[in-house]
């Protein structure tokens, strides 16, 4: 006879909260088979039954599990995670290396970013206590359209991204900062043209940036950049040290000659080169095997 478990409660510590049970319901498939019925879930987690009966019916919303009559099962929410997750740490260990060398010879601070929507994340940041007017950590996020970062990986992929950029809102984060959607689309235009994008001043008064593309032939999946309080003297000569240290990580990664043949298309065209790591087609980065 089964019996529904009672979440025991150790004394002086708190109840569970629903993050921490979604988390054992979850933790409930590891090493399992690749089906779980409702009973098998709440043996495994310990939560009682009418929470994990909840908690699963949520987790089906989100995708990250599927249901098959009464049994459940990984869905493709959590094997899209997994995926970005696999491809953020193979490109942050590759980067690695570089970017401390990037630093090193230019004596500023450096970042390597990906876009997520409409906003950059921070995968790395490199740089000393003297870096500190530079408002950025590592898991960080800044509107992308008033980066060097942001607008360096919109420049060289589709045009969806930059419409919902323009949708998003091009709010005004300082004087100088790119706020009229033609402007913006003219100034992706000129990044493409140069290979590198600058930000003077257009997301914090005082910070410069200049950053350059991760990508082969197709699309940018990430940029790297260096930035600091005193770089718009100096944003032109450190644009080929960037490029330079963008090509390097690529080729850490694949190797010279194994770049996509296709070439880079103009914002707005199709999806060509590397696919973009978005939740949308992740399905294309689990077929790319070198990413995996």
């Amino acid at each position: 006879m089964t019996t529904s478990a009672v979440e025991p409660v150790e004394a002086g510590m708190p109840p569970l909260s629903l993050l921490e049970k979604a988390a054992k319901v979850l933790s409930a498939f590891e090493s399992a088979g690749p089906r779980l019925t409702l009973t098998e879930v709440v043996q495994r987690s310990g939560i009682r039954r009418s929470s994990a009966h909840r908690i699963l019916d949520q987790l089906v919303q989100l995708r990250w599990l599927e249901r098959e009559g009464r049994d459940y099962r990984l869905g493709m929410g959590m094997l899209e995670l997994g995926a970005m997750a696999s491809h953020h740490n193979r490109l942050r260990r590759a980067a690695l290396p570089h970017l401390h060398a990037l630093h090193e010879s230019t004596g500023h601070l450096v970042h390597l970013t990906v876009l997520d929507g409409s906003e950059v994340v921070y995968l790395e940041r490199i740089g000393g206590s003297d870096d500190s007017v530079v408002p950025s950590r590592t898991g960080g996020r800044q509107p992308a359209y008033c980066t060097a970062s942001g607008k360096a990986i919109l420049a060289f992929g589709d045009g969806a991204p930059v419409e919902q950029v323009i949708r998003d809102g091009l709010r005004a984060r300082t004087p100088r900062t790119i706020t009229r959607p033609e402007s913006f689309r003219r100034e992706l235009a000129m990044t493409r043209e140069r290979g590198v994008a600058f930000d003077h001043e257009e997301g914090y008064r005082g910070v410069f940036c200049v950053a350059a593309p991760l990508r082969g032939a197709g699309r940018a999946v990430a940029a790297i950049s260096v930035s600091g309080h005193g770089v718009h003297r100096e944003m032109e000569r450190l644009a080929p040290a960037v490029r330079g240290c963008a090509r390097s990580v690529w080729q850490s990664m694949f190797g010279p000659g194994r770049q996509p043949e296709k070439r880079a298309q103009p914002v707005g065209a199709g999806p060509v080169g590397l696919p973009q790591p978005s939740m949308d087609n992740m399905m294309a980065w689990l077929r790319f095997s070198d990413w995996m």
